[in-house]
């Protein structure tokens, strides 16, 4: 079956996300539609569609003109076995303790090691990323530095690897939330496939506006590998909702992005105690 991208670019969220909605109804209809903030410092907004049947490209070009958007690069993808693709690039990765591996490589996990099996179907957070790596090591030095955890949440939690590691470390409760109800379908089911259906529970939200976060809260703990706009917006949300003396790791920011983020934060209460960085990309560990 034939796959269509269409993708275009504007300086301005609230018209980023209009254009977003008025995408679900075009016709032929889009299967996938997404926002995001563009990860090159830019400051622009990608907003982009896919599509099983050629898209109306004249209807297209009438919704970028009209949201101040420019026109849609429209393109037809090659058909390709995604899973079977991902499975040859992607090896098991190492952070620390931290052994993460999909099925296909479950005759590789070394005797001693903690071991996340994430299935390489889905490749975002499967710690091949330098930002979930990055946090993976920030939790690291988080152990070997004698911490015990006893709360911890992971916001934006994608496939859920962080929530597991910590569950495989400590013995308190972890909770995983994400903004996509897909993630989170995919955090439960990397959640039992590691057999830690009791410890860790995934909840649908955006941020911490659920009240089954708000009612665990404080926490000693918050991952947010994210984007550098929502980890700004979320600095008040997230210093409310962590305990005095806890931590927090933030990642999904590009290093010159970083420095904005740290003074968000610095701003709430919470100072820097560590700054990684893997390839392009930072990880920042605070403390409040």
């Amino acid at each position: 079956m034939p796959t269509y991208t269409a993708l275009t670019t504007l300086a301005d969220r609230e018209k980023a996300e209009a254009l977003g909605l008025a995408l679900e109804e075009v016709e032929p209809e889009a299967t996938g539609v997404g926002v995001f903030e563009m990860e090159d410092g830019s400051g622009l907004w990608e907003v982009g569609a896919y599509f099983t049947q050629a898209p109306d490209e004249v209807a297209l070009a009438l919704l970028a003109a009209a949201h101040g958007a420019r026109p849609f690069a429209v393109s037809e993808l090659p058909e390709t076995d995604w899973v079977a693709h991902v499975r040859r690039e992607l090896h098991p990765v190492e952070a620390g303790r931290f052994f993460v591996y999909g099925s296909h490589d479950a005759d590789k996990v070394p005797s001693g090691r903690v071991a996340l099996l994430i299935e390489a179907a889905m490749a975002f957070g499967t710690g091949h990323h330098g930002t979930t790596q990055g946090c993976l090591e920030a939790l690291e030095r988080l152990i070997v530095a004698g911490a015990i955890k006893r709360n911890v949440v992971d916001i934006g939690c994608g496939t859920a690897v962080l929530a597991l590691a910590a569950a495989k470390v400590w013995p308190g409760p972890v909770l995983a939330s994400d903004i996509d109800a897909v993630a989170v379908e995919v955090a439960e089911a990397n959640v039992a496939a590691n057999g830690e259906a009791g410890r860790v529970r995934c909840l649908e939200a955006a941020g911490f506006d659920h009240a089954d976060l708000r009612s665990a809260a404080p926490f000693d703990l918050i991952f947010a590998n994210i984007l550098k706009g929502p980890l700004v917006e979320l600095a008040p949300d997230v210093a409310a909702h962590c305990a005095q003396g806890g931590h927090v790791i933030l990642s999904g920011l590009l290093t010159p992005q970083a420095e904005e983020v740290i003074a968000a934060y610095a701003a709430e209460g919470l100072s820097l105690q560590h700054r990684a960085e893997i390839g392009e990309w930072s990880t920042l560990t605070l403390r409040r």
